[in-house]
């Protein structure tokens, strides 16, 4: 038996599955999000223990064995403070953060976050580590000054359940790694103003860090001191790898609170428009080009709040809304950080247009549904999509909703396993560090497919058109502000 942990942004949740990669048990806690002032977000790193230590255990318990073996994964970017001791020193700030976006706008205004692209790959976008650290470097010199690292989520984790003090190639792209060396870029950091803080991030253990459970952390997980534990790729790369993409050009969609889409490569590309991430991966020569979007199902989250709908019923609401949503039209930017891919732009706002007296919440509804699936299409564009696709995420469980998103990308969808695909992923990538022989096929079998129609492909190639034209003169306006 084997033991993945997710630490997403507002939930931590465990995975049990056996050698053939069935699903035994599974575990899940909420977490708290802290909003000390507009625009901030920032979570406690105590709480997030907790929270890891509670579904370890209740999992363990379901799963009645005790797991070979712990993959960790994570919530990616932010910045996690903490001293020699692995505890915070000041509450960790979430890549939800918008405090950078004045440094942000400075950086794209004197082109610093271009230069930095093409060195690296990766734009800058306020809740990314290089920001955040020059927002602290001005603003709480001190908070840096008492700490060892500034890392990510799930090294952090890692570091009081282990001892070890790492990251992953993964985490460590974003902002400062050189993607064909795979070490921090110390011109990039110096570009920033940060040289003075290299010290503060963490050795980069290639491909994964491995430790062992302490005596200590022991009774949190409720397992023996000494078992194996991986600090795996965060939550991105694991997703990708739990739902079995592989061959470069795979695209991989993850509709959940955000919208992440991925496309493996096995060259770094670093013209075009500075925007979305290069991430490393364990395999060298292997890359995701990440074009994780703001948007997803918190728009549909709010627009079903404001309407009264839920999620229970949505596959309901979108077939009361023909195709084209009657004429009503979105721009789903709702994020007060703004967007962050396919394009940078920390000003972005959402709006409904073409509204009239006719027009009801099924089709805000269905017109939300189809933006965030035009925003998907407009992500795997710029990623240089050319495979198959596969997905997961909480957005996944609304049929409609999928045949809405095979439709506009014109590709088959993959159903990935689920639930826990990113847990499912640091599991696997944990046995393949640790040298064990894994079936990838079989634990990453899809549970479904669902194909495109060409008729309704062709009607999204016209409306996509009109969202890529709206986007467009959006963002002239946005540059205004």
């Amino acid at each position: 038996m084997y033991l993945g942990i997710d630490i997403g942004t507002s939930v931590t949740k465990a995975a049990v599955f056996d050698d053939a990669g069935a699903l035994v048990a599974v575990e899940a806690r909420h977490t708290r999000l802290d909003s000390p002032a507009p625009g901030r977000v920032e979570q406690d790193l105590e709480e997030v223990l907790a929270s890891v230590g509670a579904v370890a255990r209740a999992v363990v318990a379901k799963a009645g064995t005790v797991p070979r073996l712990v993959g960790l994964t994570g919530q990616g970017d932010g910045v996690w403070l903490t001293g020699p001791d692995g505890r915070a020193v000041r509450p960790a700030i979430s890549w939800m953060d918008s405090r950078a976006a004045p440094i942000v706008r400075r950086w794209l205004a004197d082109g610093e976050v271009e230069k930095s692209f093409r060195r690296t790959g990766n734009a800058m976008f306020p809740g990314a580590a290089g920001p955040l650290l020059a927002w602290l470097d001005a603003e709480e010199p001190a908070g840096l000054d008492a700490a060892d690292t500034a890392g990510y989520c799930k090294d952090a984790v890692m570091r009081r359940l282990t001892g070890v003090r790492a990251t992953d190639v993964s985490d460590a792209s974003l902002p400062f790694l050189d993607p064909w060396n795979r070490r921090y870029d110390t011109e990039v950091l110096d570009r920033h103003g940060l040289a003075h803080r290299a010290g503060l991030l963490a050795p980069i253990a290639d491909p994964l860090p491995i430790g062992e459970l302490t005596a200590e952390a022991a009774p949190l997980l409720g397992l023996p001191a000494g078992t194996p534990v991986v600090a795996g790729p965060f939550d991105l790369p694991s997703g990708a790898l739990g739902s079995g993409v592989v061959r470069p050009g795979e695209g991989h969609l993850i509709i959940g609170t955000t919208l992440a889409c991925q496309v493996l490569v096995d060259t770094v590309d670093t013209t075009g428009e500075a925007v979305g991430m290069t991430l490393a991966t364990s395999t060298p020569g292997r890359w995701l080009r990440a074009m994780p979007a703001m948007v997803g199902t918190a728009a549909l989250d709010w627009v079903l709040g404001l309407t009264g709908g839920t999620h229970e019923g949505l596959d309901g609401l979108l077939s009361a809304s023909p195709l084209g949503a009657r004429g009503v039209g979105c721009l789903p930017f709702f994020s007060p950080a703004g967007e962050r891919a396919p394009f940078l732009e920390p000003a972005a706002r959402a709006s409904f247009h073409d509204l009239t007296v006719h027009s009801d919440r099924t089709d805000l509804t269905r017109a939300t549904c189809e933006a965030v699936a035009y925003a998907a299409r407009h992500c795997f564009e710029a990623a240089g999509l050319g495979g198959g696709v596969a997905t997961c995420g909480g957005g996944t469980r609304s049929s409609a909703w999928l045949r809405i998103f095979a439709d506009v990308l014109g590709r088959p969808i993959r159903l990935a396993p689920q639930p826990e695909t990113g847990a499912r992923g640091a599991v696997l990538a944990a046995r393949a560090a640790l040298g064990e022989d894994v079936d990838l096929a079989a634990w990453t079998a899809p549970v479904a497919v669902v194909e495109p129609d060409p008729d309704r492909v062709a009607r999204y190639d016209e409306l996509y058109a009109r969202y890529r034209s709206l986007v467009d003169g959006a963002r002239h306006g946005w540059s205004a502000v």
